[in-house]
Parts: structure tokens; sequence; C-alpha cells
């Protein structure tokens, strides 16, 4: 009961010092009737507060702060440098600071703006060229908003949830033409700011940084013209998470094996992340390593956010501390399954069969296919084989066709420990040199895997096809398959082209060849895009797992031969489930861009080129696409398609019952539904597809959680940040092999510009899959002068050198390696040879 007069606070603290009365009262009688003469365990409060400090002190009871207590304890410095801030005050702060960054509305200021559509909320995010540009989607505008400056972000950080207020149409301003780097405008700057000194929200450097864009806003061109411009004016949901990166030198001022605390900045791997402050007994044992951190606070009064140190990942560069620094910074979940999720694998582990009964209740439902003539065809080296075909010829002239995926849904029970692991990991991921799985090894790899010559259960989906590739009938079953061979996809060109080879397996493999050609036209035709991405292959020692060279990923037949089946498989399986479970389906789509996304790309077509981009539909993007063509560079198409596909929205999961029938479209396949079923075993959605057609085929009972919206929905979200996550972790690794891999040398190659900016160029090199920023002041000394045409996309250049760079130019560019200052990762260096 709360005394009169007593707040909630209060009375909780006084029931913690009566607990620790109980229980100190509790274990000394307890020691003195089991007569034991060992000295009673003291019961310590920790505690911040002053008054509950005194009161429990006047009560005759032990209490510390965690300051206090954190210091008395063994690696003191290590354990004091991750308490949280607001836990041992801000230090080098007091409550005259002045006030750097304007107030945020309140939460009822902010919830009436929205309403109204005065304010739009949004997700903050950071240009990768300039840190003093962010931007925000919101409904209300076909374009983002641009946020510019310091002040105008008011604090928000990559990927917060924020409330923006447009300004007022005289401010409007342009994007910027000028790459901005945090390292080089903000270097050296001081981390330790005193009491009663003042620090500026924006540097001189900035503020010229800034000047220098107003100054084109009234220009005539689409990359000059002024558009909507924001301010931050309230933070609705702070996506912060942990942070890696590295201790800046210049903000380290202890001399070395000195234990004085000292705040030094963590200069973060994302480069649209501020510098965080943190205070550390540790920097000189941190300089050159990679750390982990978490943000704390980012009040008024502090130009960069406040945060504590977490743990050291090892030095900077070696392959340890940059792999877990990478899945740290995409939030992959890369700890060991525990015991609790192995528990759940069949206690017969590598020795599991699939039972000789054919009355054992495993075969219940289950079709018997292991006299077709199945395969499977895959990267060099999978192990986790989830897909397998076959085709075979029917007496009426027509083809059987069938598409055989691993049944993991027959190990993976809902709602037990494995299925809770899968669902939050979402995906596995694929690293150069490792693979974090979804699922237990014994399961992706060996029991689920659909390897050649065992046993396995499966999941098959079965078409009637006329030799001009129409579907007469499709049906689904759980199956037993045989696989007869597992090919790497040059394995199986080598022995679809070998005309020798006349067995049936290889007849099935040319008969899906064949009907592989007809559906990907009739896609074609349908409208859907052939996009393309900068896709490179880092093979490695086998031993060390070392780079040794760099390829580019080569596409044969065999790879659209799988692709397309696996795509009809999905678009089948996909309206099979939505038809049984029209509010609860799990599908994927993929929606239209909307024309703003091409502007700027569909003039620089028809200003360089003299080419037109069309957008009235997938059909005359990919007809348009497909004329931007020139004769002298072969490559030149391919360059579109990738800045093409930059313009696209993201694929996303979702639940049926969430959207109307018109917005299920996939509109990079022209399919009116999709979905994933292709890839249980390292695809979460694809295993909740795998138990919804289960139960539409009548094979078993939907589990009530996946006929539930409000749970379907909470799945899509994670898997879609999943999903992403994974992506940008697999490039990230790639990247880091590539420079890696070039580490030491010196090699020339061919490249194409594919960004022009004011002060410098962004050139594409399709040998490394890689792309590099090259600036004016790494043309010559002194930096020359440059004057660009936003019109015409033309850089040029005086002084000491001179030199005209324009949209789209084929150059050679000097590659190396070189470690970057600013996020301490080893990348590539490019520079114009001519």
């Amino acid at each position: 009961m709360r005394a009169e007069g007593e707040t909630i606070n209060d009375r909780n603290d006084r029931a913690i010092r009566m607990a620790a009365q109980w229980y100190g009262s509790h274990l000394q009688e307890a020691i003195q009737t089991a007569g034991r003469a060992v000295p009673c365990p003291a019961i310590l409060i920790l505690s911040d507060d002053k008054e509950n400090t005194r009161r429990a002190k006047a009560e005759k009871l032990s209490v510390a702060s965690l300051q206090d207590y954190v210091s008395g304890l063994q690696d003191a410095d290590r354990l004091l440098d991750m308490i949280i801030v607001s836990h041992r005050g801000r230090g080098a702060r007091n409550e005259a600071a002045s006030v750097l960054y304007p107030d945020h509305y309140s939460v009822s200021k902010l919830m009436t703006g929205t309403r109204a559509g005065t304010l739009h909320q949004g997700t903050f995010n950071v240009s990768q060229y300039n840190h003093l540009e962010g931007s925000v989607h919101v409904p209300a505008f076909d374009k983002s908003l641009l946020v510019l400056g310091r002040e105008n972000s008011n604090r928000a950080i990559q990927d917060d949830v924020v409330v923006v207020e447009v300004l007022p149409k005289t401010q409007w301003k342009a994007p910027s033409t000028k790459i901005v780097d945090a390292d080089t405008l903000n270097k050296d700057e001081n981390a330790d700011v005193e009491d009663g000194e003042k620090e500026a929200i924006v540097t001189e450097q900035e503020r010229r940084a800034l000047q220098e864009q107003v100054k084109k806003t009234q220009g005539g061109s689409k990359e000059g013209r002024p558009q909507p411009t924001a301010r931050v004016v309230g933070i609705i949901k702070r996506n912060w998470r942990q942070y890696v990166g590295h201790i800046d030198q210049s903000s380290s001022s202890v001399a070395k094996q000195s234990r004085k605390q000292q705040t030094v900045f963590l200069i973060p791997m994302d480069r649209r992340v501020p510098k965080i402050r943190i205070r550390t007994r540790q920097a000189d044992e941190l300089l050159g390593k990679r750390v982990l951190v978490a943000i704390d606070s980012w009040d008024q009064d502090s130009r960069y956010p406040v945060g504590h140190f977490i743990r050291s990942l090892g030095e900077l560069e070696s392959k340890g501390a940059e792999t877990e620094a990478l899945l740290l910074e995409y939030d992959v979940q890369y700890r060991p399954f525990p015991k609790g999720v192995l528990d759940c694998l069949p206690r017969e582990g590598h020795d599991w069969r699939v039972p000789p009964d054919l009355d054992d209740p495993g075969w219940q439902g289950r079709k018997d296919l292991r006299d077709l003539l199945i395969c499977s065809i895959d990267p060099v080296g999978c192990q986790d084989i989830d897909d397998a075909l076959h085709a075979r010829p029917l007496p009426n002239g027509n083809i059987e066709v069938g598409v055989h995926i691993a049944d993991v849904s027959h190990f993976v029970k809902p709602n037990n420990a494995m299925d809770s692991e899968a669902s939050i990991r979402g995906t596995t991921v694929y690293l150069v040199d490792k693979r974090i799985d979804m699922l237990p090894t014994l399961l992706g790899t060996d029991l689920c895997s659909l390897k050649p010559y065992v046993e396995r259960y499966a999941f098959s989906t079965i078409w009637e096809l006329t030799r001009a590739a129409e579907i007469v009938d499709v049906s689904f079953t759980k199956s037993v398959i045989r696989s007869r061979e597992a090919f790497s996809y040059e394995q199986a060109q080598l022995r679809i082209d070998d005309k020798a080879q006349k067995d049936q397996l290889t007849q099935g493999m040319r008969a899906l060849l064949i009907l592989s050609r007809i559906l990907r036209q009739k896609r074609m035709d349908a409208g859907a895009l052939n996009l393309a991405s900068p896709e490179v292959r880092v093979q490695t020692e086998s031993e060390t797992s070392d780079p040794a060279d760099v390829k580019t990923k080569e596409l044969l037949d065999t790879n659209s031969l799988v692709e397309e089946f696996m795509l009809l498989a999905n678009i089948s399986v996909a309206g099979k489930i939505y038809q049984s479970f029209p509010q609860t389906a799990m599908l994927r789509r993929h929606v239209s861009p909307p024309k703003s996304n091409f502007e700027e790309l569909a003039n620089q077509l028809k200003v360089k080129k003299g080419m037109e981009l069309r957008l009235e539909s997938s059909k005359s993007l990919a007809d348009s696409l497909d004329r931007c063509v020139d004769p002298t560079r072969p490559f030149f198409n391919t360059l579109v398609r990738i800045m093409a596909t930059r313009c696209m929205m993201s694929a996303e999961y979702f639940c049926s019952g969430t959207q109307s029938y018109s917005d299920f479209g996939h509109y990079g396949l022209a399919s009116e539904i999709y979905t994933h079923f292709t890839s249980p075993i390292r695809r979460y959605a694809d295993l909740v597809a795998h138990r919804q057609l289960a139960a539409a085929i009548g094979y078993e009972r939907l589990d009530a959680s996946l006929l539930s919206q409000v749970k379907l929905e909470g799945v899509c979200k994670n898997i879609n940040v999943r999903h992403r996550n994974a992506q940008m972790a697999g490039r990230a690794s790639i990247e880091y092999y590539v420079g890696q891999a070039l580490k030491g040398k010196v090699v020339e190659e061919e490249g194409f510009v594919m960004k022009v900016f004011s002060n410098g160029f962004v050139t594409f090199v399709p040998r490394f899959g890689i792309e590099g920023l090259i600036r004016l002041r790494d043309l010559g000394t002194p930096e020359p002068e440059g004057a660009f045409d936003a019109e015409e996309y033309v850089l040029r250049t005086t002084g000491s050198v001179s030199i005209m760079i324009e949209l789209f130019q084929k150059v050679t560019v000097r590659i190396s390696d070189v470690k970057e200052e600013s996020t301490g990762k080893r990348k590539v260096k490019l520079e114009l040879v001519r």
C-alpha cells in the first residue's frame, strides 16, 4: 500500500528496501537454524537515487551507486565503460550548456498535425554521398522530401521514423550535386567539450558546403530545380541499434598506458550514421580495433549522440573482426543454435532415413515418385539443395514437368523452438567464406537437402504442359523422391550440349530447357523486366578462405532453366493458397514504382543518348530498356539496367488480407500473384507457404497461428527486414573480399561513369562489380577547379588537370587498395588513367 503523499516511485523504492531487509534476516535465520559456521551473504542495494540511498543508510542497509559498485569489481575499467551514460551522468555537460537543436513537438501536436495533413511521417534516410542531406518519403508527395543540414535533421539518425514539416516554398532547395564527406569537413574535432564551452551545431566548413548548394536552387535543369524541403519536428520511433566502428585516433588525447577516463569519438562503419561520443578508460587499447557501441541519448545541447562501449571485436582488417562486424551491422542472427532448437531435431541424427515400410505413418498422404528421373541444378558446391526437377513425355504428346522442393515442414513443426528460431532468423545469409543458416546444419545440408542417390521427403508441383508450354493441368502433392544427380549449372550445361548424351535424364533436361525458353519469352511478352545487378564471385583458397581471384558471374542457359520453373512453381502455389486462404495467404508483391523514381534516369538517357524511357507499364519500360543500346559499347545496356534496378521499389512479403487483389501484382515479373515456395531450407516465407499449401490440399490441418492476420503481418514485417539485411550483408562480404583480393595489387580496368557531381564522379568497374568515387582532389595537386554543367551532366576541370567527364563515358581506371580513414575498412581506390 502507498503511504499518504507517497509517489509510486517512492513506494517501489520502499518495497525494495523492505525486501532487502527481509531477505537479509531470512538468510541469517537459515544459517543459524542449519548450525553452519559460514558468514552470512551481504545484501546490497544498487541505487542512483539520492533520496533512496539516504533512507537505505538510515535503515542500516548496505547501499551503493552502480558506478561505485562496478568500480570495486575485477576488470572495473572495462565494465565501467559499459554503463549507460544516463547512469553515470553526462560528465562533460552542465545545465547551462547551450541548446543547439530545436525542441521536438509534443506528441499531441505531432498527432494532430499528422491527422490534419500539415505534418508528415516517414523514415529518415541519409545520402551516401552527402551526410548533410537527408530525405523522407511520405505518401502525400511523389518525390521524397529533402532535409538539408544538421539543424533541419534535428537529431534524426538513419532509419528513424520521423515527423517532418514542409518548409515555405522560398526555402525549397535542389538535391546536392556535390560530394560532402563528414570525415573531411569534421576532421580533428574535439570529442571532450568541457563545462561552459559552446559547441556549434554546424561547423564553418559545413556552412560553406550548404551555401554552395543554395546557390544553384533557381537553376532550370531537372537536377537543379528546387523541390519540397522539410525539417524534422519529432521522432516517433528511434531505430537505434548497436553500431560497429573504430575510435577516431585524433580524438584520443591521453598518453599510452593511462587509465584516465576520456571522451572519444567512435566513427561508425555506416557513413550515414554520425560520430558517437563515448567515455572510456580504454582509449589506448581500443585504437586500431573494431568496436561495438550503443547510443544512449542525443540531447539538444550535444552536436553528436552519446553512447557507451559494449565490446571490442578485434583488430581492424582481421578477417574475424570484419566478418563479425558486418554481421552485427546488418543484424544477422549468428549465435549458435541453442539446445532447445537442437532438441527438436530427429533423434536418429544423420542416420535418419525415409521409412522403408510404405505403411509407416511417414508415407501417409505421400506419392511414391522414386522412379522418376529427377535431378538438381545448383551453384558449384551447393549443399543445401532446396529444389530438383524432372520432365518426361506423356502418351498424348504433352510433357509432364515436376518441381520437387525439400519438405522442410515435415521436420519443423509450428510454434516449437526450432520454428521460433527460424522465424526470427528469417533467412539463411550467404557470405563469401561462410553461410549463416536459418536451420541447423543437420536439416539444411542433410535430412532436408535433396541430395542425389538417397530418398528424401519432398513437396512436389507437377504440371501437364503442351509443347508450347501451355498449362493443361497442375497438381500438388507430398512425395518421396530419389534424385539421380546433383549438377552444377556448368555441368548441366555441358551434359545438355553434349550430343553424344542420349539417356532419358539428359533428354528430360533438354525438354526442360526448351520449355523454359518458351516460358521466358511469354514472361517478356507480358512485360517482365530483365534487370541487372553487379554480380561477381570471389574464389577463395580452400584451406584458409583467403581470396584468390574475382570472377564476373556468367549466366548460362541452365540458370534460366531453373529460374523459369521456380517462378512457375511459385506462381502456381500462390494461386492455390490464395484460393484456399484468401485472408491469410503468405504472398510476395513488387509494387510498380512511381514515375518520379525514373525521372532522373529518363532525363539522363534523353540528354546524353537521345533515348526515351517509357513508363506507362512494365511492358513499355522493358521494351524501352531493350532499345537502350550503344553499338560501340556493349556494356552500356547492362549499365542502364543496373541503374534502372535502383529506381525500383523493393519486393515485399505480405498477408493477402491486408491488400486488395489489384495490389497483389509483381511488377518485375509481370505476374498478378506471386509467393515464395521453392527455398524452404533458407527462407522462412517458403516454410509458411508449404504449411498453407499442405492444408490447401488436405494433407494436414493449418495451425491457428497461420490463420491470424495480425501474427502473419508480424512475420512478414520481420522477414522483409531480414531478407534486405541478408542481401546487404552478402554484398558487404563481397566488397570486403574484393578489397582483400586486391590488397597490394595495382591493376588497370575499364570503367563507366554512372553519376557526376560538381566535385567528382562515380565510376562502375564491371570486372570487379564495384563502383567508386573519384574526387577532384584525387585528379591532381593542387586540386583542379571544376565547372559542372547540370543540364548536360558534364564536369570540366581546369588548373593542374584539364579534362572533361560526362555521364556514361567509358574510362580507364587504376585500381588499388586503401584503408579508408573514415570507416577503417579496406576498400578499392580508383584513379583516373584516361
